[in-house]
Formats: C-alpha cells, structure tokens, sequence
C-alpha cells in the first residue's frame, strides 16, 4: 500500500473509493492546512517550470491558481481584495507584458 502523506483535493478520496480502493485520511488543522497549502504550492510550482508543453504547463498553472483561491481563504482575505492589491499593483509600478529585463543601474 503506497503511503502519501499529502494534501489531496477534496474529491479524491470519492474517486479512489469508486475504484475499489480503502483508503486512510485524516483533517487538518489550521496551521497544518496553510504548511500543507504552500509545499503543495511549491510542487506545483516545480512542476509548471519543468512542463514541456503548453498544454501541461497550462495544466500547472490551473492547480497553482486553486491552491492561491485556497490560502486567500487561509489568510482571511477574498478574491476581490487580492485582485484589488493585483490591479493598485499593476497600476503603480506596472506589469510585465512589455518584456522589460533591467540589466543594472547607475548611482
């Protein structure tokens, strides 16, 4: 029996159980939850910058914008105030669709 010790999505104890499968779970507390939240992140992460395709990489980002809707909640916030602080962000210094790659600047 292949030990995991990780968080899942929600629905994945339904679909192992329909595959005929026993399987052991346990809920996390608060703290536990955000830890397991941002190593998730970081895997997703990892596996975004080693997809070879667009198809996959697009597959990555969609798991990494679940795990952002996720920690909004954890840090009692909403999607309204991050997309807030990401447009007062974007309207003060910028985004990046212009390709700009500072090299150094002079005193």
């Amino acid at each position: 029996m292949p030990t995991y010790n990780k968080l899942v999505r929600d629905r994945i104890p339904e679909i192992i159980r329909a595959n005929g499968n026993k399987l052991n779970t346990r809920i996390l507390d608060e703290a536990e939850y955000k830890g397991e939240l941002q190593l998730k992140l970081k895997e997703e992460l990892q596996e975004y910058l080693e997809a070879m395709e667009d198809s996959h990489a697009v597959e990555e980002l969609a798991d990494i914008l679940e795990l952002i809707y996720s920690l909004v909640d954890v840090h009692r916030s909403s999607l309204e105030e991050l997309e807030d602080v990401r447009k007062e962000k974007r309207e003060v210094r910028g985004g990046f669709e212009d390709r700009v790659y500072l090299i150094d600047v002079e005193d």
